[in-house]
């Protein structure tokens, strides 16, 4: 039996993955800030819960070792995260360092833990949720694009060191998801000068959720990027950020970033 070691397990995606995984008879070892306020996945047989707020490294050390003493990993899909939105301007120094922490910090911490371990075995794979907002960029995200997009540049550069020892280094790229995500996942700053592109980014932004997929969708492609044996980098997730993806593609950065920000401004 395989075992998954998730981070950002409480909700949304993470936790759809954590399901789908145990369906198909994967071992899961599902991190969460808070596992005691879980009303769902302790119950699930080969489900075991663990603490991790991933800004915490020496938690991060801790859980990782907990982990590695329970069960052989075989595969760690980098999760947790959260979106910070907002003019730069307005942000303050702690917002945009928990942005990074979590984000970029949180997700190379957890990976570098991991890696003595599975360099030792030569197999393992680290699978790293991005998002369309680390291939294409919104306004008003600078800080959170921070984050995605080096995350993108990261994975690539790292697989081509651990690849050489059998570990495999993927990204999937969701657009949006049907989760609670903008009530309880989302932070930002604001000041007066910016409120008519802040409203404008609002209203533009709920009409592209209504193509949100929901997150079980998103968890299959986790699954495909997981068993398919490819040595495949990238996975757009999603029929949305397929869509912009292939529009930037085809029109090339420049000509796609004119015509997408008339859309926001």
């Amino acid at each position: 039996m395989k075992t998954i070691f998730i981070t950002g397990a409480s909700t949304g995606l993470g936790k759809a993955s954590a399901k789908l995984f145990q369906s198909k008879g994967w071992n899961v070892i599902a991190t969460m800030r808070n596992p005691e306020s879980d009303t769902e996945l302790h119950t699930l047989e080969n489900v075991t819960l663990l603490p991790l707020d991933v800004t915490n490294p020496e938690q991060i050390k801790s859980t990782v070792k907990k982990a590695l003493e329970m069960s052989s990993i075989d595969l760690v899909f980098n999760n947790a995260g959260y979106g910070l939105i907002g003019p730069l301007e307005a942000l303050t120094d702690d917002q945009i360092v928990k942005q990074l922490n979590t984000n970029l910090l949180g997700v190379i911490r957890v990976t570098q833990a991991f890696i003595p371990y599975f360099r030792e075995k030569r197999s393992g794979m680290f699978i790293t949720t991005t998002s369309i907002g680390g291939l294409i960029a919104f306004p008003l995200g600078s800080t959170y694009h921070a984050t995605k997009w080096a995350l993108e540049g990261w994975s690539e550069s790292l697989a081509f060191e651990l690849n050489t020892f059998g570990i495999d280094i993927k990204t999937v790229s969701p657009g949006g998801i049907k989760t609670d995500f903008i009530s309880r996942s989302l932070d930002m700053g604001t000041q007066p000068e910016y409120e008519p592109m802040i409203n404008t980014m609002f209203s533009n932004t709920e009409a592209m959720m209504e193509g949100a997929s929901e997150p079980e969708l998103i968890a299959e492609v986790v699954y495909e990027a997981a068993t398919d044996g490819k040595k495949q980098l990238r996975y757009v997730a999603g029929k949305d950020a397929n869509e912009l993806y292939a529009q930037r593609l085809e029109m090339g950065a420049e000509a796609f970033r004119e015509q997408f920000g008339k859309q926001f401004i």
